[in-house]
């Protein structure tokens, strides 16, 4: 059975540092496409960042993540990580992990373009809030 559970969220003052994890089991992230969405109550989800699924480990990021946030992969523990400085308020949201066998593809970005529906396997989400 494949799974991902995410944890790391919780509450943390503006500015702050968080690192989520996202450990997954039944499957290798070696092999699988990772990526973090967030969401915000009534509003769609939001792609955060990605890393392939092969031995390059791409990255690739949304443009509010993009010099603040690091993934990371520990293939030993088979996890991900999603390294959060300089947190701001409006980054509060449930951040889900996400997966799929990378397939044909070299890198994660070609299935990001589809949205959340590029990926098949997700976690329950662990919630950040970002408040004062």
């Amino acid at each position: 059975q494949l799974k991902l559970v995410e944890s790391g969220g919780g509450l943390v003052q503006p500015g702050g540092s968080l690192r989520l994890s996202c450990a997954a089991s039944g499957f290798t992230v070696d092999h699988f496409a990772i990526a973090w969405f967030r969401q915000i109550p009534g509003q769609r989800k939001e792609f955060i960042s990605c890393i392939d699924g092969n031995a390059g480990a791409g990255t690739d990021y949304s443009s509010s993540a993009k010099g603040r946030f690091t993934i990371s992969r520990d293939d030993a523990k088979n996890t991900v990580y999603l390294q959060m400085n300089a947190l701001k308020s409006e980054d509060t949201a449930v951040y889900t992990c996400a997966g799929r066998s990378m397939g044909l593809e070299t890198t994660c970005g070609a299935y990001v373009k589809f949205g959340d529906s590029g990926f098949t396997y997700w976690g329950k989400g662990t919630p950040v809030t970002v408040s004062s």
